[in-house]
């Protein structure tokens, strides 16, 4: 099997992104697929903003995996820079090769020429494997998450 190109995705990438973000039983609650234009500007702001990646995972020319990254320059922890984790998925066929610590791993090193101090993430609570797996790449559960939906 072929070696995954990670890149930054670009706007043909977006449907395959949408349909692994729906691939799931909490993404097929909050995604709509059938409607492209929210996902597209989206993709407009991020694509505009220096402080985002929004990669892919390309393998034989197919998109096979995402995650986003933000940098965030901050005052806390004496004027620490951060990076957060968002929206990491690796298409069904992918699972479980490796895939998705190779994309966690390319994060980390990115985290780290950015010279952020900290690399932090959240995950839906009934995510039991996910926290395993964050857990094995050696992230700790160190604090509570709250959202408010607005």
């Amino acid at each position: 099997m072929n070696e995954p190109e990670i890149r930054r995705a670009t706007a043909d990438d977006v449907p395959a992104i949408m349909a692994m973000l729906a691939d799931d039983p909490l993404g097929a609650q909050r995604e709509s697929p059938d409607d492209p234009a929210p996902y597209l500007a989206a993709f407009e702001r991020l694509a505009g903003d220096a402080h985002q990646r929004l990669m892919v995972a390309v393998r034989d020319g197919q998109v096979v995996g995402t995650l986003q990254l933000t940098i965030v320059p901050g005052l806390s922890r004496r004027g620490a820079t951060r990076s957060i984790i968002e929206g990491v998925r690796v298409h069904a066929d992918e699972r479980g090769g490796g895939l998705g610590t190779r994309l966690i791993e390319w994060a980390v090193e990115e985290s780290r020429r950015e010279n952020c101090r900290m690399v932090q993430l959240t995950s839906d609570i009934t995510r039991a494997d996910a926290h395993r797996f964050y857990e094995r790449l050696g992230f700790e559960a160190t604090h509570v998450g709250f959202k408010l939906p607005l």
